[in-house]
């Protein structure tokens, strides 16, 4: 019997995927990725709790039996796309990462082909700094940031792709 690795695809963020997304928790020092609760989110209108969020920067990444791998966020900057992802907790660390960032890349291509695409990470994440220089992502700049557990040092990662 083979086992084929699952085909990942962008979707459109459904209601149902948002109010998921916030159930997940992941272990620490990952902790830090979570959302507040679905309720809250609705009710404060931020991120993809807003509809027209959602609606304009959120994709949802599925596989062929339309399951729920994580998201990405695709923020428009001045002459850039901002990436902020996230997977599933309990498919991270299993191989997976560059099938994932594939599937995030391209949609962020299809949708903005003339637009330079980078994402923030953790400098201390080797996790997914591996994965995003495996797709073609180099770290372009270093740089303090607050986050809810203090100021932390974060990577400008550029996507690049003549690595690739």
């Amino acid at each position: 019997m083979s086992y084929s690795l699952p085909r990942l695809r962008a979707a459109d963020m459904k209601f149902e995927h948002a109010a998921d997304i916030c159930s997940w928790r992941y272990p620490e020092p990952y902790n830090i990725y979570g959302w507040l609760p679905w309720e809250q989110m609705v009710q404060l209108g931020v991120e993809f709790g807003d509809t027209h969020i959602r609606e304009q920067q959120y994709i949802s990444i599925v596989d062929e039996r339309d399951r729920l791998w994580g998201f990405a966020q695709l923020f428009p900057m001045e002459n850039v796309i901002r990436l902020g992802l996230g997977m599933r907790p309990d498919w991270c660390g299993h191989g997976m990462g560059k099938r994932f960032m594939t599937a995030i890349m391209e949609e962020a291509l299809r949708r903005y082909p003339d637009q330079t695409i980078d994402l923030e990470v953790l400098s201390w994440n080797e996790r997914a700094i591996r994965t995003y220089r495996k797709v073609g992502f180099c770290i372009s700049d270093c740089y303090e940031k607050l986050t809810p557990s203090g100021p932390e040092m974060f990577y400008c990662m550029v996507y690049t792709p003549t690595l690739t």
